[in-house]
């Protein structure tokens, strides 16, 4: 990883693909060291974090995280969430926030020098090609440690920088004595359908809280 101090820096956080890679290696993310490994990395204008919400619930699991990440630095994006059935009757809730993280890389290109990308989604290709003709450097945080991998190839290809999440783990992960986190997340199969999943824990622990 090459870091310079005097770099303006954001990073754009898609929610529910970070936290299965780090699922997936087996930790949880501790969104305040997160924040403050970047931020000694060089000069961080903003940290969006993208997530999807369930409105039709009286109390939605991630809300606390969302609060607590909303009132220490990060910069929430947020959408409900859409419920179909599909052609076999099946219930799906959709929640894709693509195009929201790349119209905010795409505004903020031309304020920063280094944009990091915490997704493995090789929808974002162009996204990264597009803000590297403007200059802008463009580093991917994910891990191709998982079974199967979660980095598309095409999109580790395109990047200026590779990150490998676990390598991140002893700066970023929950540590013991903080609670572990719930989280109830959009999970993208493929490109045609979004479901949900719930885990068990708490889910504060993992912002630090």
């Amino acid at each position: 990883m090459i870091f310079y101090p005097e770099e303006r820096i954001a990073l754009f956080i898609d929610g529910s693909n970070l936290y299965n890679a780090a699922r997936s290696l087996g930790f949880d993310i501790d969104y305040k060291r997160l924040l403050e490994y970047f931020s000694n990395k060089g000069r961080l204008i903003r940290a969006f974090y993208y997530t999807a919400l369930l409105d039709d619930q009286e109390y939605s699991p991630i809300r606390p995280l969302v609060d607590w990440l909303d009132y220490n630095g990060y910069t929430m994006v947020t959408k409900p969430t859409k419920e179909f059935t599909d052609s076999q009757g099946r219930r799906k809730i959709k929640g894709n926030m693509d195009i929201e993280l790349a119209i905010d890389v795409m505004e903020m290109a031309d304020r920063v020098d280094h944009v990091f990308l915490f997704s493995g989604d090789g929808d974002f290709r162009r996204l990264i090609e597009a803000i590297q003709r403007k200059g802008v450097r463009a580093s991917v945080v994910s891990t191709v440690r998982s079974q199967p991998p979660m980095v598309a190839d095409e999109l580790r290809r395109q990047a200026d920088i590779f990150i490998e999440l676990q390598d991140l783990s002893d700066e970023i992960a929950r540590t013991p004595q903080n609670r572990p986190q719930r989280e109830v997340h959009v999970v993208e199969p493929d490109d045609e359908e979004e479901e949900f999943y719930d885990d068990e824990p708490d889910e504060l622990g993992a912002a630090g809280g």
